[in-house]
């Protein structure tokens, strides 16, 4: 018998076993394509099993008999199977897929999807439900958030329709999901299949040397000569900043701004339509008049009106001012080519970059020594450990699913075990563009009342090392870094009674507030001091440098700023929808998000077929809320400012009162127990160098 016969025939499935890892992590170096399979169907079968034990129980529905079962009830295992696999299953189709991964995933799609609706339209379940949300014991505020979001999650997702109405339902979720799957896997194929190839040096003009060695170790690692580019940020950015060559910027700004719209299997257009159909017929099914009204049920703006006003005031108040930055660029341009000179997309980093140079002698090259990778990551390290307390110490022994993956244990300020921290870096050919945090396993009190501790991750597509040098980051990548840290923090200090309500299992509008709080770092000197040194000499970063950083903080931070909210705009448009969609995708784009766009607009561009975060990652209807979260941060961290930028005692509030609660809460509350009252916009519009003219009441008062 051959060995591989007899390996095959002696494979354990690691899913259905104790893990005996470091921490339980999950065994990466023993999973097989074939075991996610076998595992999502033994979960299927073992959750129908426990919810017939719950759902026959003969005793008289109460809290503890039925909530907290379904919540923290592992039967006679200790672990959830079917979250087991499909936390590793998710995350590797964003970090790590192919195409055997990418078939796996459409066949099981439709049968989690059944699966799921099995459970949330099981009639028996949720009239116990219904009765413990009629008949309970009194609660604790946490039990009671955890009553209410399920009552509310069974009745928002068709527990009250008829059984044509699920019938319906079923069809449009198990739908709308295959659909999600196949815009994200378009969009990785197109993304990836773009390169431009370069053999002629002069073609190299303007470029850095960074950008021109990271392009040598891609034309490499393909076996070609010469240099490649790639629509990965890291390439892509640096080009459209630096070169020289107008018509190879506008090859990949076309390139990147027209994916998913060409004539071919990867079009999305098509797909996005039924989708933003399918969420409406969805909605209104369950009583809603659009799909953005059933979103804003449960989010902090509570309503369409809300959203727009956010929206509209943030163009009210930065509009003027972006004009001007833009206006500035133009002048810029034609200093440098003549008065006729019009600018296009593809000239706006580029002059945009010279002018930062002209008003500051600031260039994201002149950082990069300083930012060297293993630096950064003891800077933001540190930072944690100043604010919280905390350490992070590198244990290779924890399995990873890529070697440029790090796994790191996390001890508390007393030494305790806190959580597994996972990062990685840089991108691949099997890596979705971007960065996100994600759990191997989520934060809750399991039935033994053992604190089960939390496997976080963090998925990044930072500058990669090449032969010559490590990683050198730009500042933008810092604050990348310290953003899904952020949310890292969010997930690894929660400290919940229920896996529902933990970590970043929050509203949406709040669930960008730690990441984006920790931002606010990138740019204080006395964070930048403990880690920026020039990988070479070891120097630290200069003063004035910092200084130049910190005055040009606010270089086109309205145009920034009117960005997102044009894609707030496009968001809202797209999911207030009363009637069947039918318009042209890429026309009604260019409408929808006209009154926050101030550049020129190209016929054949379109964002909404890559626009990932409302087509496939949850964010339909909820786009507007890194805006709402920024409002907040900066509010947050104006107590920083204040108390001092490191103070532990305003740390350890923000920690207990906002990091650790999870969604046990509304959002509201835990913000104004840290806080003491709710935000203002004034901090953000502060920390951008925005006027705005008083109300006639606020002049009064003033």
């Amino acid at each position: 018998m051959s060995e591989e016969k007899i390996e095959k025939e002696t494979h354990m499935n690691p899913f259905l076993q104790p893990y005996n890892t470091p921490h339980d992590t999950v065994p990466f170096d023993r999973i097989r394509i074939s075991d996610y399979e076998e595992a999502f169907m033994e979960g299927i079968r073992r959750d129908n099993e426990e919810i017939d034990k719950i759902v026959n129980d003969p005793a008289e529905p109460t809290f503890d008999n039925t909530i907290i079962r379904v919540d923290v009830s592992k039967g006679e295992h200790y672990y959830d199977l079917l979250d087991r696999v499909s936390n590793v299953f998710s995350c590797m189709l964003s970090a790590e897929t192919n195409d055997e991964l990418d078939a796996l995933a459409q066949k099981m799609s439709p049968i989690l999807t059944q699966h799921e609706n099995d459970v949330i339209l099981n009639k028996k379940l949720f009239d116990r439900y219904r009765y413990v949300y009629e008949h309970h014991r009194k609660l604790t505020p946490e039990e009671q958030t955890l009553l209410e979001k399920g009552y509310e999650g069974f009745v928002r997702s068709g527990a009250l329709l008829d059984e044509k109405g699920k019938e319906k339902l079923r069809k449009l979720t198990e739908e709308a999901n295959m659909l999600s799957l196949q815009f994200s896997q378009n969009l990785l194929k197109e993304n990836k299949a773009f390169t431009l190839h370069i053999t002629d040096r002069e073609q190299l003009d303007g470029l850095p040397e960074s950008a021109r060695e990271a392009a040598a170790q891609a034309a490499k690692e393909k076996g070609l000569e010469g240099w490649v580019f790639t629509l990965d940020f890291p390439s892509y950015s640096p080009f459209m900043t630096y070169s020289t060559q107008r018509e190879l910027r506008k090859k990949m700004y076309m390139a990147r701004n027209t994916v998913c719209t060409h004539d071919n299997k990867e079009n999305n257009i098509e797909i996005c339509k039924k989708l933003i159909n399918l969420r409406r017929e969805l909605a209104q099914l369950l009583g809603y008049e659009t799909y953005a009204d059933y979103v804003l049920k449960q989010r902090m703006a509570s309503n369409v009106k809300n959203v727009y006003k956010l929206l509209y005031d943030l163009i009210d108040a930065y509009k003027p001012t972006a004009i001007e930055e833009v206006k500035e660029i133009e002048r810029t341009a034609q200093k440098a080519e003549g008065e006729d000179f019009e600018v296009e997309p593809w000239d706006l980093s580029f002059y945009s970059h010279q002018l930062k140079m002209e008003k500051y002698n600031l260039d994201a090259e002149m950082l990069r020594p300083y930012f060297e990778l293993s630096q950064v990551i003891q800077g933001v390290f540190g930072l944690a450990h100043r604010l919280y307390g905390i350490t992070f110490k590198e244990n290779k022994d924890i399995p990873v699913y890529h070697p440029d993956v790090k796994a790191y244990e996390v001890f508390d300020k007393d030494g305790s075990y806190l959580a597994v921290f996972y990062a990685d870096f840089h991108p691949r050919k099997g890596k979705q563009g971007g960065a996100w945090m994600t759990e191997f396993q989520g934060q809750y009190i399991d039935y033994k009342k053992r604190n089960v501790r939390p496997h976080v991750s963090v998925v990044m597509n930072l500058t990669k090392p090449t032969d010559e040098k490590p990683a050198l980051l730009t500042l933008g990548e810092v604050e990348t870094f310290l953003h899904e840290f952020g949310h890292s923090l969010h997930g690894m200090f929660a400290n919940t009674r229920f896996g529902s309500l933990s970590g970043t299992n929050v509203w949406w509008d709040f669930v960008e507030l730690p990441s984006q709080f920790m931002e606010n770092y990138a740019v204080e000197k006395d964070f930048l001091r403990t880690f920026a040194f020039h990988y070479k000499t070891k120097e630290p970063i200069p003063d004035e440098l910092i200084d130049r950083i910190r005055q040009s903080r606010n270089f086109m931070a309205a145009y920034s700023c009117l960005r997102q909210v044009s894609f707030g705009l496009l968001d809202m448009a797209y999911y207030t929808q009363k009637d069947k969609f039918n318009e042209d995708i890429i026309s009604f784009e260019k409408k929808a998000w006209k009154d926050a766009i101030i550049t020129k607009q190209l016929p054949n561009t379109c964002m909404t077929v890559q626009f990932s975060h409302i087509m496939a990652g949850g964010y339909a209807a909820g786009y507007y809320s890194y805006k709402w979260a920024e409002v907040l941060d900066a509010d947050a961290f104006s107590v920083f400012k204040k108390n001092g930028i490191f103070d532990q005692k305003t740390a350890q509030s923000f920690r207990d009162n906002i990091l650790s609660k999870g969604g046990t809460e509304h959002p509201m509350t835990l913000y104004k127990r840290f806080r003491g009252q709710e935000p203002t916009i004034d901090a953000l519009l502060e920390r951008n160098g925005i006027k705005r003219e008083l109300s006639a009441g606020e002049a009064k008062k003033a």
